[in-house]
């Protein structure tokens, strides 16, 4: 999972306070203030080991997190915690569950949730998929140290088939951008996944799908995206209701919620779902009358619902 600005140049190195950037006279700027002592404890999960944390080199030597450390810590935990329901119902459930994190940048979600639930339970694998090879080999090489032996870690593209495993319990993918959050939900419903957990990012399929058949719409609808800005405000939106229609429509219970607090992350769009029974004929018929309206084909509807008379781009 790649948090909010993870940035593969820099890797998962926390720069200490004040590295970053200077103030009058060459000073350092306060940005980067330190939580310390009894303030960093609060911010720790029950069972969340301080040790792990300086693995991931959010905590420092010292034990000290600092601004940008602090952020990244708890929106993980925060994480954690929406994710709690659904992990414990795969591990109560099933003898061997699997959970995959899809698009895992750096590995600071698998890592935690393999303390917090693989550690403790002695079971289960947790399937990291990411096509960066050098995040790759580091998270690894990491897990190696740690001695977590159940996470596996696959370079790979999201939509790679070879690279899933047979059975999928419970997907997350956060930050996946565009179609990419897409390809996650589209191998997640082909494995029959019981639950779901994405946070998209940069939609941008659907605001061009928008511009370019503006003149199919009707024209009270054309007015929600007659702007740019609206456009991409409006195509993000409706992107995320077509997924979680599609969810529907395959047997998910679905809830959107927010990922994080507005101070710690803007991409905060979460959407979770529960598989609970084959399909709804309901939720399909709500689908195609969305897409029937806006005159859109997000790549999640053409890959679940291909049909031969259809462009790469959705168009009939």
């Amino acid at each position: 999972m790649p948090l909010v600005d993870d940035d593969p140049e820099d890797g998962d190195r926390i720069p200490p306070p004040g590295a970053g950037a200077r103030g009058a006279g060459g000073r350092p700027r306060l940005s980067r203030r330190q939580v310390k002592g009894k303030a960093v404890r609060r911010e720790l999960l029950p069972n969340q080991s301080p040790e792990l944390l300086r693995e991931l080199h959010l905590l420092t030597r010292d034990g000290h997190l600092n601004a940008d450390a602090l952020r990244k810590l708890k929106q993980v935990n925060h994480l954690v915690g929406l994710l709690t329901p659904a992990l414990e119902d795969v591990f109560a459930r099933f003898a061997r569950p699997v959970v995959v994190d899809a698009g895992s940048g750096n590995a600071y979600l698998g890592f935690v949730l393999y303390e917090l639930f693989f550690k403790s339970a002695g079971k289960g694998e947790l399937w990291c998929l990411e096509a960066r090879p050098e995040l790759t080999q580091r998270a690894q090489s990491r897990a190696q140290t740690l001695g977590f032996d159940r996470m596996k870690f696959v370079t790979a593209r999201v939509d790679d088939p070879q690279a899933w495993p047979e059975r999928v319990n419970l997907l997350v993918a956060l930050h996946a951008c565009d179609t990419a959050t897409d390809d996650a939900l589209a191998a997640a419903i082909r494995h029959h996944a019981d639950h779901v957990a994405v946070v998209p990012c940069c939609q941008a399929e659907v605001a061009a799908q928008l511009r370019e058949r503006r003149a199919e719409v009707a024209p009270a609808m054309r007015e929600l995206f007659a702007h740019p800005w609206h456009r991409r405000e409006f195509g993000s939106h409706l992107t995320n209701v077509i997924r979680a229609l599609v969810l529907e429509s395959h047997g998910y219970q679905v809830t959107v919620t927010e990922f994080t607090g507005w101070e710690h992350s803007l991409k905060n769009e979460l959407i979770l779902g529960r598989r609970v029974h084959r399909e709804s004929r309901e939720a399909k018929a709500r689908l195609d009358a969305l897409l029937s309206e806006t005159h859109v084909a997000p790549k999640l509807v053409r890959q679940l619902n291909p049909g031969p008379q259809q462009t790469e781009d959705g168009r009939r």
